[in-house]
């Protein structure tokens, strides 16, 4: 299998987009908004908070280089599953965490990602991200695509020891 894409929504998608890149086996990362109920949602209409729609990366990889449970450690380590509609300083509905798998997921991986997805789980009291069935995602404006390495100053709810963690996942490296 040459390229499977699974969507992260993680907070603001600037820092979870830029944590996937660290990732080996990453081909590509988008950011966009994921499952509301509007059609064409601007980031205007999304951070009010009720279009329903996830401020979401779509994540493109390579499972032959980077699996589905190191993409999941990836990132349990950037959220705070326990933390409902937000993410640190990020509050509202669009920041909610979430993992959407779009209908041509394979079902070899899905079966790795609700595994990891339920093991994950099973380590908190209270557990707020969600895994669903990705209905809809559109694209965010190109202002927000490879927002940290545009603006490398810019705000970042994920720290640099946390990249720093995602980066040590891939094989050898640290």
């Amino acid at each position: 299998m040459t390229e499977a894409r699974l969507y992260f929504a993680g907070g603001c998608f600037w820092g979870t987009e830029h944590a996937f890149r660290q990732l080996d086996g990453v081909v590509s990362t988008t950011v966009g908004y994921a499952n509301g109920h509007i059609d064409n949602p601007t980031y205007s209409q999304v951070k009010q908070g009720d279009t329903g729609y996830r401020e979401t990366v779509e994540v493109c990889f390579n499972p032959d280089i980077v699996s589905v449970e190191t993409l999941l450690k990836a990132f349990f380590l950037i959220i705070d599953p326990t933390q409902d509609d937000g993410q640190a300083h990020d509050i509202g509905d669009q920041y909610r965490t979430g993992i959407y798998y779009p209908s041509d997921f394979p079902m070899t991986l899905f079966d790795d990602l609700n595994r990891a997805f339920s093991e994950e789980k099973l380590k908190y009291d209270k557990f707020f991200t969600e895994l669903k069935p990705l209905s809809v995602f559109y694209n965010a404006e190109d202002y927000h695509q490879d927002y940290l390495i545009k603006n490398p100053g810019g705000y970042c709810h994920v720290s640099l020891g946390q990249f720093k963690a995602v980066r040590a996942l891939n094989k050898g490296k640290g």
